[in-house]
C-alpha cells in the first residue's frame, strides 16, 4: 500500500489511487469483477426467458398506482436529466476524484430503472430495446479485453496500458478510460436488463394466474 500511494502518480499519473489500484495494478481483477457481473446478467436472460408477446402485454402497461402519481413523475422528468449527467460525470472524473464505471453504471441503471417504474416499459424501452441492453454488455467486456490484446499487438503486456502511447503517463490515462467505460456499459446494461427480465416474469405469472 505505501508503495502505490508513493509511487502511482509517477507511474499512472492518475489523483485518485482508488482508480489506479483499480484499473491499472489491478487490472485483471477488475476484468474479472466485470465479467462475473456479465455472467450474472446472462444467467438472469437465460433463466427468466418470456415469450415476446408477454412483453409487449407489458410495454403497453403503466402501473395503476403510479398513474396518480402526478408530481413525482413530472418531478421524475426534471430530475432524470441530471441523474444521467452526474453518472456521465462520475464516469469520466474517476481518475481525478470519487467514481469510475462500476459506480457510473449502478446511477445511469438506477436513473433508468426509476423512470420505468412511474412510466412503463413502452417509453423505457423505445431508447434502450433490450436486443440492444444485452449487445451493451457485452461489448463492456469485449472493450475491457480488447484494450489487453492491443497492448499485446503493440509490444506490451496484456492490459499494460504504456504500450498505447509513447508517454507510458497517456497512455495509462487513456487504457483506464477505456477499460473503466467497459466496466460502465456492462454494469449499467445488465442492471437494466435484469430489471426488465424480473418485470417481464412478474407479468407472466400475473397473466398466467387469471
Amino acid at each position: 500500500a505505501p508503495r502505490y500511494l508513493n509511487d502511482s502518480i509517477d507511474e499512472v499519473g492518475v489523483p485518485n489511487v482508488v482508480t489506479s489500484v483499480l484499473a491499472s495494478y489491478r487490472g485483471y481483477d477488475t476484468l474479472g469483477e466485470t465479467l462475473v457481473v456479465f455472467t450474472a446478467g446472462i444467467g438472469v436472460i437465460s433463466l427468466l426467458r418470456v415469450s415476446r408477446r408477454t412483453k409487449q402485454q407489458e410495454m403497453q402497461k403503466v402501473p395503476a398506482d403510479m398513474q396518480q402519481q402526478i408530481i413525482l413523475r413530472v418531478v421524475v422528468k426534471w430530475l432524470l436529466p441530471l441523474i444521467l449527467i452526474f453518472a456521465l460525470y462520475v464516469q469520466f472524473h474517476g481518475d481525478y476524484g470519487p467514481g469510475g464505471g462500476f459506480q457510473a453504471g449502478v446511477i445511469f441503471a438506477a436513473g433508468i430503472i426509476l423512470y420505468t417504474m412511474l412510466f412503463g416499459l413502452s417509453n423505457a424501452s423505445r431508447v434502450f430495446r433490450p436486443e440492444v441492453l444485452e449487445l451493451l454488455a457485452a461489448l463492456g467486456v469485449l472493450l475491457y479485453g480488447g484494450v489487453g490484446i492491443v497492448c499485446m499487438l503493440l509490444g506490451g503486456n496484456f492490459l499494460d496500458y504504456n504500450s498505447l502511447r509513447h508517454d507510458p503517463v497517456h497512455g495509462q490515462h487513456l487504457g483506464i478510460l477505456l477499460v473503466e467505460l467497459g466496466v460502465g456499459l456492462t454494469v449499467a446494461a445488465v442492471m437494466i436488463t435484469i430489471f426488465f427480465k424480473f418485470t417481464w416474469r412478474t407479468v407472466k405469472h400475473k397473466y398466467q394466474e387469471k
